[in-house]
């Protein structure tokens, strides 16, 4: 298993996201294949240190839905922020980027993201 450290200080999460996403899914090794997932572990640290847009706390926003009518919850980044921290943003991002497949949750079990 091969094990990634990186450091989140002083990085904007999209950024950050990107690189974490193309090293769960594989793609930076020669024996890169769709259906497999490459035998990784990353390692995530200072998340709550990342840079965050002024504008982009305030106006992006994170929805729920439990299934019921009007039940949709809108949760600014801010709130995000403060109630989970930054973990959440990054681990929301890097799930954002990975594929939408039965691989998903087994890609970001490997990821581990520290405050």
């Amino acid at each position: 298993m091969q094990k990634f450290t990186l450091d989140a200080k002083d990085k904007k999460p999209g950024r950050l996201a990107t690189e974490i996403a193309v090293i769960l899914m594989g793609k930076n090794r020669t024996d890169f294949a769709k259906n497999k997932i490459a035998d990784v572990e990353i390692v995530v640290s200072n998340a709550n240190s990342m840079v965050f847009n002024a504008n982009k706390l305030i106006n992006k926003t994170y929805a729920s839905h439990s299934g019921y009518p009007g039940a949709l919850k809108l949760t600014s980044m801010q709130d995000m922020k403060d109630k989970k921290g930054g973990k959440e943003i990054l681990r929301r991002a890097v799930l954002g980027m990975l594929p939408k497949n039965k691989l998903r949750p087994q890609m970001i079990k490997r990821l581990k993201i520290t405050d």
